[in-house]
């Protein structure tokens, strides 16, 4: 079997990309996702080429964006997926559940659901968070690059020690409203924390593996170990300094130096302003190679029914090699048939077991 007949017979559901919000960054009106848009990963004809049959798309909202301005911004990015799908109805397809998300793929379009990227998005209020989930946000990634009032994030100096009591709330109350708890971006204290907490499968929708490249956003491998209690899936990301241990190593110099210039590493416009500037030495590139390793440990040390993709495309400003944008899944996926992965475990990768997870918080809803 080829990369092209399994992703034709199983929907490849990707958890994250931040086209919603790079469309949000572009100069002027927006562009005509029809035509290959060289200024983005992600549009129509490369959909199309990568064979993504689900889409998470991310309406995300910096840190910098706090309280009311926080909830405005992540309605306004809702309504910019809303938008897209309007403008491209031959496809794009809005899908809240699994089953919507497959009768999508089975009409040849598509499937578009949400996640919001931070739980400051929600500025303290189970009202705005129920307010997502009723205009079809399906995950809530609990915290971003920084701490909110109630988790603490991966890449911030630890304040509540995990999920402070409010936060154990917002687990349970995304529990009852079938809202998917995403551990992506936070601290593993959260992790562990959460997965204490949760009545249902967590997602980690965009991270790698911590045994293989050793980054605070990544999952520890007692947080891997746990998710076949949980039923839950570790999404590997293609995030390079997330993927590579070269590309790591050179992001901590790059974090020093703009630490040195009085400037925050996690605030990603500055940093990729400050990389686009700096006379240190140039990037090294990740590989397909790099994301293979991650899939390949995600698999032995989580198991099979545990892993997916979210590449993180229009959110990061460097792809590994041969992963470039939205159209390089098949490439990766033969790569993975060529390397031993059987067909039946890359139809679970590639998407069945995110919908299993999607039906499960369904299943756990009560409200």
């Amino acid at each position: 079997m080829t990369a092209a007949d399994l992703l034709a017979a199983t929907p490849l559901v990707d958890g994250h990309n931040d086209l919603p919000w790079a469309l949000r960054l572009l100069d002027g009106p927006e562009p005509d996702l029809a035509a290959v848009e060289p200024r983005l990963h992600t549009d129509l004809p490369r959909l199309r080429a990568g064979a993504v049959g689900a889409q998470f798309w991310s309406v995300y909202v910096p840190g910098s964006f706090t309280g009311d301005s926080a909830v405005t911004a992540v309605f306004e990015q809702i309504d910019r997926v809303h938008r897209l799908a309007a403008r491209y109805p031959g496809d794009l397809a809005l899908a809240d559940t699994a089953d919507e998300a497959e009768a999508a793929f089975a009409g040849g379009r598509v499937a578009s659901l949400m996640g919001a990227e931070g739980g400051h998005a929600i500025a303290g209020s189970l009202g705005v968070l129920r307010s997502l989930r009723r205009a079809g946000v399906r995950y809530m990634t609990l915290t971003h690059n920084l701490n909110n009032d109630w988790a603490d994030s991966a890449t911030d100096e630890p304040v509540h020690g995990g999920l402070a009591p409010f936060g154990r709330v917002v687990v349970a109350e995304m529990n009852r409203i079938g809202m998917i708890v995403d551990l992506s971006h936070v601290a593993a204290t959260t992790m562990r924390d959460a997965l204490e907490t949760t009545s249902a499968p967590v997602l980690f929708t965009h991270s790698g593996a911590r045994a293989v490249t050793d980054v605070p956003r990544n999952v520890p491998a007692d947080v891997l170990s746990a998710l076949p209690g949980n039923g839950g899936v570790c999404m590997v990301t293609f995030v390079p300094r997330f993927v590579s241990t070269v590309v790591a190593d050179w992001d901590t110099r790059l974090a020093e130096e703009m630490t040195a210039a009085g400037l925050d590493h996690r605030d990603l416009a500055a940093r990729n302003a400050f990389a686009d500037r700096w006379d240190g030495p140039a990037a090294p590139s990740a590989t397909m190679d790099d994301v293979v390793a991650h899939l390949d440990h995600v698999r032995e040390a989580a198991g099979i029914d545990h892993i997916g993709i979210g590449g993180d495309y229009d959110g990061v400003a460097d792809l590994p090699v041969g992963l470039e944008d939205v159209s390089g899944y098949p490439r990766l996926f033969d790569a993975l048939l060529a390397g031993g992965w059987s067909s039946d475990d890359c139809a679970k990768l590639a998407g069945r077991n995110a919908l299993r997870v999607l039906r499960a918080a369904d299943e756990v809803a009560t409200g």
